[in-house]
């Protein structure tokens, strides 16, 4: 199988040697196309290095926190079962192809990147499901039931996005495993999972211990 060609030249342009393969992500019954994992086996030099923190590929990873939720929902269908719902910063859509695998009744994946987006969609196609799409959501209605959000709040300027995620759903799904000190008067945590970023990056254990918080509108 052939990787999206859209993708494949992206990634080449960030890392000339670097390839995606379709894996199947431990523990779910879902695939990817993600960075190989034999790729990152390597020292990147002064000019790749500088090239991937200034454009960051995460649409090629699944990481611990989208893939804590994707076995969540899997565990707990009744969460998105017949709702209308919305990834925020979907990056490869995992959490979003979930959400359809456990019988939402429409899924967007919303991001701003247009790589994340064309990830999304090549990672629906692989998984055999339909998934609808947006760039921007402050654009989007407020008809959502849920909005799901996976590894967003890394960077602590994300945080007052969890008034806005309430702004356009009755209800949010966030799992985060970086902020330590999460403090908010309508999320409570639902429960800690296990996780770890695929392909593994060794990162810290403290990092693959994802939290679940919920939220609901107040009315």
């Amino acid at each position: 199988m052939n990787p999206p060609r859209e993708l494949q030249q992206a990634l080449v342009e960030l890392l000339g040697d670097a390839r995606l393969v379709a894996e199947r992500l431990p523990g779910t019954e879902l695939s990817l196309w993600l960075i190989d994992a034999d790729n990152m086996d390597r020292q990147f030099n002064p000019e790749e290095t500088r090239r991937i923190l200034e454009e960051p590929p995460y649409w090629c990873f699944c990481w611990a926190s989208g893939l804590a939720m994707a076995r969540w929902l899997a565990e707990h269908p009744e969460w998105v079962a017949g709702k209308r719902v919305l990834d925020f910063g979907a990056g490869s859509g995992i959490a979003a192809i979930a959400a359809v695998k456990a019988g939402a009744r429409e899924v967007v994946a919303c991001d701003l990147d247009p790589l994340a987006l064309a990830a999304s969609r090549a990672n629906a196609e692989l998984n055999g499901v339909e998934l609808s799409y947006s760039d921007d959501f402050f654009k989007e209605a407020d008809d959502y039931d849920l909005i799901l959000v996976a590894d967003v709040l890394y960077d602590r300027a994300n945080l007052p996005l969890l008034d806005a995620f309430l702004g356009r759903g009755r209800e949010a799904l966030v799992a985060d495993s970086r902020v330590r000190d999460f403090q908010h008067p309508l999320y409570r945590r639902l429960d800690i999972l296990d996780a770890c970023t695929w392909p593994d990056l060794a990162e810290p254990h403290e990092f693959r211990k994802v939290s679940l918080y919920h939220a609901r509108r107040e009315r």
